[in-house]
């Protein structure tokens, strides 16, 4: 464990420190597309983060190749190399899409080719384990096209989901960790040496996304790109085809003692784990036929843009952009871990209670949109201004301020923001909260109206 964790620290430490110089070199090649109809920043951000990535990627298995323990690794699997060619082809397609664009044919044709060269050097299905049949054995030509099905459906759900800041990486970091978590029980608990590969990529991806999201999280510096998304859904694609096609159910049942319901049991979540990227992406994948629907029903294209997706309308709910994340988050990782419990022995029933526990929970974050948690006032100095408990206009406005407003000499012409009229609909004028104010309360006075109509407010 020592060991993923060295990698996985390397691999975030190199994407966070590259992902500023990528983020300058972004802005002087122009990759600051403007900002469309359907977006949710306000100005335009640069791309190119997937430029980070990718040199995270490179020192993650740098790192790697040079620890013991995960030596065998490159010595006894062709998946480092396979993977390292997918990933350059993917990476540099995505970095020319984001700098000139690319079409939605060339696109799908350059990921069909990074599969197709990953296929060409050995990564691929061998077999598939169907429930109640066994263990599958696949010829080479539908195991090369499972692959490359599975890597143009990852990449392409990944970028689908890239639509606020820090979900697209986030959703992938749970899906990863998910996967460690499974593959690195088969290796050490089942003593299974084909997850191993799995493994490894697993903790390299989650290092990847770790390094990343402080530049991404709401309000990103940064966006990932194309250059990231394919290259995350590419890596999360060969994560699924190592430890869903390749790791052999016969040998799990040698080492459950022959039993084969024990060797049954241990096998739920490699018949699901197959499913786990798309179960991830369940929400967003119903929230993109819903709009195919939507928008054919209007007599409108498939393909126009509007703002009914499911971002958008947990936006019109009430939620934060941040909070509206997270809601997405804990629905992920509530499919993605619950699916890696029930692998455990003697935990379903458990596992399910928790689950539906945090079922109710997550219903309740979707039901008060507007409930805040309040940091103790021993601590409001401490946190951001949302989590404090009330405002003080004292800390806001000077006693300048305060002269102007009574006086009434605020040049005239100036408007204020939507915001800081609401601000000041529920807390009123700076005079009055100073008790400086002719009487009346809140904005009724006429110092407060021309402080409403006139005055800007930070």
């Amino acid at each position: 464990m020592r060991e993923f964790l060295l990698t996985l620290c390397v691999t975030a430490a190199v994407t966070y420190l590259l992902t500023g110089p990528a983020r300058k070199f972004a802005i002087i090649a122009g990759a600051m597309p403007a900002v469309r109809d359907r977006d949710v920043h306000k100005e335009p951000t640069p791309r190119l983060g997937g430029i980070a990535m990718f040199g995270g990627l490179c020192a993650g298995l740098l790192t790697a190749d040079h620890l013991s323990a995960l030596h065998a690794v490159f010595q006894n699997s062709s998946d480092v190399p396979a993977l390292l060619s997918g990933a350059t082809i993917m990476w540099v397609l995505g970095v020319l899409d984001d700098k000139w664009g690319v079409d939605a044919l060339v696109k799908l044709g350059g990921q069909m080719v990074a599969a197709g060269v990953m296929v060409y050097q050995g990564l691929t299905v061998l077999w598939l384990p169907i429930p109640g049949v066994g263990t599958v054995a696949v010829t080479d030509t539908w195991g090369s096209f499972i692959t490359v099905a599975l890597v143009v459906i990852s990449v392409n759900a990944v970028n689908f989901i890239d639509g606020l800041d820090g979900l697209a990486a986030g959703m992938v970091c749970i899906a990863a960790m998910a996967f460690f978590v499974y593959a690195y029980r088969l290796w050490y608990g089942f003593s299974v040496p084909d997850a191993a590969p799995a493994a490894l990529f697993s903790v390299i991806l989650v290092g990847m996304v770790l390094g990343f999201l402080p530049h991404n999280f709401h309000p990103a510096r940064i966006f990932m790109g194309d250059s990231g998304a394919l290259l995350l859904g590419l890596v999360l694609s060969v994560c699924m085809i190592s430890v869903t096609g390749r790791v052999d159910p016969d040998v799990i049942t040698a080492q459950s003692g022959g039993s084969q319901t024990t060797a049954v049991h241990a096998m739920v979540p490699i018949y699901i784990v197959l499913l786990l990227p798309l179960t991830v992406i369940a929400i967003p994948l119903a929230d993109l036929i819903l709009a195919v629907v939507r928008r054919t029903w209007a007599g409108k294209s498939p393909f126009a843009a509007d703002k009914q997706h499911l971002h958008h309308r947990l936006l019109q709910l009430g939620h934060s952009h941040s909070r509206a994340v997270l809601i997405m988050y804990f629905w992920a990782a509530l499919l993605a871990f619950g699916t890696v419990a029930f692998s455990v022995d003697r935990t379903e029933r458990l596992a399910l209670n928790v689950l539906l526990g945090l079922l109710v929970l997550g219903i309740l974050m979707l039901l008060f949109p507007r409930f805040r948690p309040h940091a103790p006032r021993m601590v409001e100095r401490f946190v951001p201004p949302r989590y404090r408990r009330s405002v003080k206009v004292r800390d806001v406005l000077t006693e300048e301020t305060v002269k102007e407003i009574a006086d009434g000499s605020i040049p005239a012409g100036v408007t204020a923001s939507v915001a800081d009229e609401n601000l000041l609909d529920r807390i009123g004028t700076g005079a009055h909260a100073l008790r400086r104010h002719s009487g009346t309360s809140g904005r009724s006075g006429s110092g407060a109206e021309r402080v409403s109509r006139s005055t800007p407010r930070k």
